[in-house]
């Protein structure tokens, strides 16, 4: 199983990334070893997560997602789905 996932920092930052453990994931944001911009930014409040088969499925999806404007995430994270304009 792989995971995408949502994380939230203190000053509203969003971070998307993928993993195929989650809890010891986000552990790593949480002791300053994560990405950069997670350890940078205190980054680390789960916020939303999708699970899937294969990692290459998650990181199809995590690129998907970080091609997407801010309110379309915070859509996603809000409702379970992003805006999609008729």
């Amino acid at each position: 199983m792989s995971f995408l996932y949502i994380l939230r920092g203190p000053k509203n930052h969003l971070y998307v990334g993928v993993t195929e453990n989650i809890e010891k994931r986000i552990k790593r944001h949480m002791l300053g070893d994560g990405a950069e911009f997670t350890k940078r930014n205190k980054v680390y409040d789960l916020v939303y997560s999708e699970q899937f088969e294969t990692l290459p499925e998650a990181r199809r999806r995590e690129k998907q997602i970080k091609g997407w404007r801010r309110a379309k995430k915070e859509n996603l994270i809000k409702f379970g789905q992003p805006i999609i304009k008729q």
